[in-house]
């Protein structure tokens, strides 16, 4: 703990002296403790949290033409997994195989080639899509806590189905809000994939976290979790069991994760109705508060968790992270993979916390 106490002060005192001064410097460059990534935070560029305001996030289909009203009669598979409405025979939520796959589970897996210096290896998985009814609600924000706890249900029942198949090492579910973000589609739906390789940036999570738990005997997000309860000043919301807030080293302005505060590797451990139910009210606070905060912009958000298959991973921490599209890549960010937030997230946070859900 005296380590722990020892990075509290010096991050304390680097803080307080930073953030009294009268005129922030043009732009501080952050490091990110697990991946060693940099991001610049411009503070030079002056933004107010309302400029960030948008548009609100648009979609290609109407209601009328919605593939998801109906997902049988425009072709979709049966569902592998549907819930129904408190006594009703219709249905609120459903799970089915997308039309349009990234992965398939058709051949065979692990079968790795050559072309020249270059690996190759079959797309085999799974690529399932999570739908909601009611097209009027185009945002998850305008669900209740109970409604959204049955999809993180339906998230969790789909993810320890596929950790048992053969070959997947890691699945990955998200959310895609706006054509902006990657949505043609405003019926409100998430995507889970499930893959035969463990991404990179899920690699390098993996890495920097084993990395600081070798060297100091300590989850390095749990370190960060307690840090930034005793700090505060970039907390957004907290109930008995998971914390939301702007992370030091945020990629984008108003980018947002949310940790359980018990220490669990992987997404698989939440199976307790009263933990999906805390993790619901977590992320709908965080989504109603960029809809409100925001105009409703266009977003991401990701769980990364440990791989399903190929070692241990107790030195890992899953969480969510919640990524507004405030900003375009351009030709800094692209050659150099360092990301810029126009906004400190200290002031992303305040502004956030004074949203009224």
């Amino acid at each position: 703990m005296s380590n722990i106490r020892c990075l509290y002060c010096v991050l304390r005192k680097k803080q307080n002296k930073r953030f009294s001064k009268t005129k922030p410097p043009v732009s501080e460059l952050r490091r990110d403790i697990v991946s060693g990534d940099w991001v610049v935070i411009a503070t030079g560029r002056g933004k107010r949290p309302d400029a960030f305001k948008s548009k609100p996030a648009s979609f290609f289909h109407s209601r009328n033409t919605c593939p998801f009203e109906d997902p049988q009669s425009s072709g979709h598979e049966q569902p592998m997994l549907k819930y129904f409405k408190p006594q009703s025979n219709d249905w609120f939520l459903q799970v089915v195989p997308n039309k349009f796959p990234a992965f398939m589970s058709k051949g065979v897996c692990q079968v790795f080639g050559k072309v020249g210096p270059y690996t190759t290896t079959n797309g085999y998985g799974f690529h399932e899509l999570f739908i909601l009814e009611d097209h009027k609600r185009y945002a998850l924000s305008l669900y209740s806590k109970d409604e959204l706890a049955e999809l993180v249900r339906a998230y969790h029942e789909r993810f320890s189905a596929l950790s048992e198949e053969d070959c997947i090492q890691y699945i990955t579910i998200f959310h895609n809000h706006g054509r902006e973000a990657g949505s043609s589609i405003g019926h409100p739906h998430s995507q889970l994939i499930a893959m035969p390789v463990v991404p990179p940036d899920v690699s390098g999570s993996l890495n920097g976290s084993k990395r600081h738990f070798h060297e100091t005997g300590q989850c390095v997000h749990c370190l960060m979790i307690e840090f930034e309860r005793k700090e505060k000043i970039r907390i957004i919301f907290e109930n008995d069991a998971f914390v939301v807030f702007a992370p030091f080293v945020s990629r984008a302005a108003f980018e947002m994760r949310i940790f359980p505060k018990k220490h669990q590797s992987s997404f698989k451990f939440l199976s307790e109705k009263e933990d999906r139910l805390h993790l619901a009210e977590a992320l709908r606070t965080a989504l109603i508060k960029l809809y409100k905060g925001l105009n409703d912009p266009p977003f991401n958000f990701f769980i990364h968790t440990a791989p399903v298959a190929g070692g241990e991973y107790d030195h890992y921490h899953w969480h969510i992270e919640v990524v507004p599209k405030t900003s375009v890549w351009a030709g800094f960010e692209l050659g150099t993979g360092i990301e810029i937030s126009a906004i400190e997230p200290e002031k992303a946070a305040k502004f956030l916390r004074k949203i009224k859900i």
